[in-house]
């Protein structure tokens, strides 16, 4: 896996783990005013910030699974049950 490619799939990764961590600990709120730029159903509190961070560490976990599966024989189809016939 090249540089350029590994930043790819992290970036990938990244983004999916993010919409999977977003729902986590929200809750809505019941009331909501509009006039003071709320609207019932948006989240109390977001904490954006605790949910950047944690999907940076699970994203780099996954990402080194990832890069181990892609780097190792087990899966390669060079050799192996993956590999073409006739090589």
């Amino acid at each position: 896996m090249t540089i350029f490619t590994g930043i790819i799939v992290y970036l990938l990764i990244w983004w999916t783990a993010l919409f999977c961590v977003l729902p986590i600990g929200t809750r809505p709120d019941a009331e909501g005013d509009p006039a003071a730029g709320g609207w019932r159903g948006a989240p109390v509190a977001a904490n954006l910030g605790w949910k950047v961070l944690g999907t940076t560490v699970l994203s780099a976990v996954l990402w080194l699974g990832v890069w181990l599966m892609v780097e190792s024989e087990w899966l390669s189809f060079r050799t192996g049950i993956l590999a073409r016939p006739g090589q």
